[in-house]
């Protein structure tokens, strides 16, 4: 299968994201997950302990992007 990227809008991109992530979730012990990711939760990890980041829920995030993208439409 082929998808033209290109003639996609960012909304519809971060939806095909949604539902492809949706996807691998139902055989995500399939899914290899590579050393480098281990690492970077730990560093996470440490940085949500000391309140220099905080985690949001991917409602959260997708929200937050979806204005990032809104208020780049408008400028």
């Amino acid at each position: 299968m082929q998808i033209q990227l290109n003639n996609l809008t960012v909304e519809d991109k971060l939806k095909l994201i949604e539902f492809i992530w949706n996807d691998l979730l139902k055989t995500e012990k399939d899914v290899p997950s590579p050393d480098w990711h281990k690492d970077e939760l730990l560093v996470r990890e440490k940085r949500v302990k000391e309140n220099k980041e905080k985690i949001l829920s991917w409602q959260e995030a997708k929200k937050d992007i979806l204005k990032i993208v809104d208020e780049n439409k408008n400028s």
